[in-house]
């Protein structure tokens, strides 16, 4: 286990080519009494061979860099000394590109940079930064290889005679639509439960990941290109199709609402709801969707830090829906799947691998 032990500081690697962002993460991580800079570096070389001679606990790893990108360091380390590794993005369209190659090479989890001379800007990437270094240290998974997203196990494709009577009994009831939220950890967890459904899967899914604005297209085309079924970034007033997953938009709120053809995608600026914390909201997600359904849909709830999701499965629940969430031993950050168990709202609970193909039963 690589992570830091009970009271121990978190020992922090900055690779970054800009002086001035080694400067500015390193200040904002030295005020933290939990966290330890224990050094930096200019480029992915550098940073590969200090990963190697000071086994950080934690390294946050910048993406365009001269001699070596980040990309290329991320996957020698993974390789070399498997460390937990925070990328730092670009809010662009290729930044995002790059980001999602990172997470699939084993990177834990990003952050925006938003750097600025606005102070509001400023106070934001201050507050993510120290939030995701204290969720990369809790996080129990660390993926060492690329292209892996969990632990594996016979489990996750042969169930027990136990889970697979549990899981007849939630397939007995019948549903029209899938809603699912996920955060930490959430763009590869995502990527393989979707990758497991069938091509010809009659139920309009949406998604609520917790991404910004600039992230969620590109991360609906990479998954389309990935998946047999169709996915694409959800617009306003968009009715959901049997067959195709729509992603909420990030940097906003996403609801359903009941029209004539169906489920219509309704978005709002998040001053709409400033009772919601998480942009976009999987709890109003998952809300509106089981009121616009009268609970005829499948709820799911992947790997994420925090309750988001709880209140909306709650209300699921209590209109007869479906319910399922992703298990402790793979999720990366297990806080919104484990609100859900804890508050008794879960009908199933199953590793990632197997939550795809269980989704696609609902066909019969």
């Amino acid at each position: 286990m690589l992570s830091s032990s009970v009271g121990a500081k978190t020992r922090v690697l900055i690779v970054d080519d800009s002086s001035f962002m080694r400067m500015a993460i390193r200040g904002i991580l030295s005020k933290e009494p939990t966290i330890d800079v224990i050094g930096t570096a200019a480029d992915g070389v550098e940073g590969v061979e200090k990963a190697i001679s000071l086994k950080p606990d934690l390294i946050t790893m910048d993406i365009e860099m001269p001699r070596m990108d980040g990309i290329s360091a991320l996957k020698q380390i993974m390789s070399k000394a498997p460390t937990k590794v925070l990328m730092v993005s670009t809010l662009t369209n290729e930044g995002a590109k790059a980001t999602f190659e990172a997470l699939d090479a084993g990177a834990i989890d990003y952050i925006p940079k938003n750097i600025t001379d606005s102070s509001e800007a400023q106070n934001i990437f201050r507050e993510e930064l120290i939030k995701k270094v204290r969720e990369a240290t809790r996080s129990s998974i660390l993926r060492a290889s690329p292209g892996m997203t969990t632990p594996r196990s016979p489990s996750v494709v042969t169930p027990t005679p136990r889970q697979v009577a549990k899981s007849s009994k939630i397939h007995s009831k019948k549903i029209t639509h899938v809603g699912i939220g996920a955060s930490t950890g959430g763009p590869v967890a995502l990527q393989e439960v979707i990758s497991r459904i069938p091509m010809n899967f009659p139920y309009g899914v949406v998604v609520a990941i917790h991404m910004p604005k600039a992230f969620t297209g590109p991360y609906a085309d990479r998954l389309n290109t990935k998946c047999s079924i169709a996915v694409k970034e959800a617009v306003d007033g968009e009715t959901v199709k049997p067959g195709t997953i729509l992603i909420a938009p990030g940097g906003m709120h996403t609801q359903l609402v009941r029209g004539a053809g169906g489920l219509v995608v309704k978005t709002s600026p998040t001053s709409a709801y400033p009772q919601y914390v998480y942009i976009p909201s999987v709890d109003l997600m998952i809300s509106s969707m089981a009121e616009a359904t009268g609970g005829s849909m499948l709820g799911v709830v992947l790997t994420g830090m925090g309750n988001d999701g709880f209140k909306g499965m709650q209300l699921l629940k209590q209109k007869g829906g479906v319910t399922l969430v992703q298990d402790e031993a793979t999720s990366t950050i297990y806080g919104m799947p484990k609100a859900c168990v804890d508050g008794g709202v879960a009908d199933e609970v199953m590793p990632l691998g197997q939550i795809g193909f269980e989704i696609g039963k609902f066909m019969g």
